[in-house]
């Protein structure tokens, strides 16, 4: 992974989308905030979090909220240290109600590739069960599953 630092190739920056994206579809807060900054810092939503323990916290509560999550990420942009993307994911809440969640995040790296900054902006739309569009075991994301262009998010 050592070659996932910055500057960041399309190649690189795409690599590390996908990372992003299978560590959160892992669901283990743990794991995912160790690619963070100790100090990262973190807008999500109207949610402000620093460090290493509100992440992990902030992830325990989401996914015990967000039931049956499943996540696709997507590069939108990217320069030497910053990494923009798009993603959708689908969840249901207790009472069985489904929703697709579609968002924006900003990233910013430092020079040994941990993310120290991460800007979310995200809105939840109700859909039917029937409309869910993610069906893979929860996980990691299969490589030949489409992705959000494939599925026309």
């Amino acid at each position: 992974m050592s070659s996932l630092i910055p500057p960041f190739t399309l190649e690189t920056a795409t690599q590390k989308v996908r990372l992003a994206e299978d560590g959160w579809n892992s669901r283990d807060p743990e794991r995912v905030s160790l690619v963070y900054t100790p100090d990262s810092r973190w807008r999500n939503r109207a949610e402000f979090i620093t460090g290493r323990a509100e992440i992990v916290a902030f992830l325990t509560r989401k996914w015990a909220k967000e039931l049956d999550y499943r996540l696709i990420k997507e590069i939108w942009a990217f320069t030497d240290h910053r990494i923009a993307v798009r993603f959708a994911y689908e969840w249901h809440d207790d009472s069985g109600n489904w929703f697709r969640s579609y968002g924006n995040e900003n990233w910013e790296f430092d020079a040994s590739g941990l993310m120290q900054r991460r800007f979310a902006c995200i809105n939840d739309l109700p859909i039917r069960e029937s409309e869910r569009k993610y069906h893979w075991p929860l996980g990691r994301r299969p490589d030949d599953h489409p992705g959000l262009t494939e599925l026309g998010l």
